[in-house]
């Protein structure tokens, strides 16, 4: 039977992305709103994938979940990322971010390892083309006006 600790770890780490349940449920295969909502009163037990896929999803780390369950795995541990809806600075200091940087942050988990190089090298201003990474990013889709004229901010 699920935990009660691990129901509550889901919920709040569903709500502080802002997600409702039917939406974390699209967002996780095999599972329906029902199925998120039971898991969050822990009258149903998720696997380590699904839990993995909750985590990626909300922006939690997969080993906070994991470890809730009693499901910890070495490559768990290994595994971090940050809060969709806020993120630490380097003085521990928790910060908003807009809607535009989440979208930033989505897009990078969605990209393979080499985008990511790409990205981190523009963004630190050592990239020569940010058009081109932001055309791989997007796929077919047309770059925002947003998105351009944050290349162009960070190109002066």
């Amino acid at each position: 039977m699920a935990t009660k600790k691990l129901g509550n770890l889901i919920k709040k780490a569903r709500t502080d992305a802002g997600l409702t349940q039917e939406q974390l449920a699209k967002k996780v295969s095999g599972l329906t709103a029902a199925d998120i909502g039971k898991a969050e009163r822990a009258e149903k037990d998720l696997t380590e994938t699904q839990l993995k896929a909750i985590a990626k999803a909300t922006g939690v780390t997969q080993k906070s979940l994991l470890d809730a369950a009693g499901k910890s795995t070495a490559s768990a541990a290994k595994t971090t990322s940050a809060k969709a809806s806020s993120s630490k600075t380097a003085s521990g200091s928790s910060m908003k971010l807009t809607a535009n940087e989440k979208k930033l942050v989505e897009l990078y988990r969605e990209a393979d390892a080499e985008t990511k190089k790409q990205a981190m090298k523009v963004l630190k201003g050592e990239g020569s083309d940010a058009s081109d990474l932001m055309k791989k990013v997007l796929g077919s889709k047309a770059i925002s006006n947003v998105v351009t004229q944050m290349i162009k901010n960070s190109t002066k």
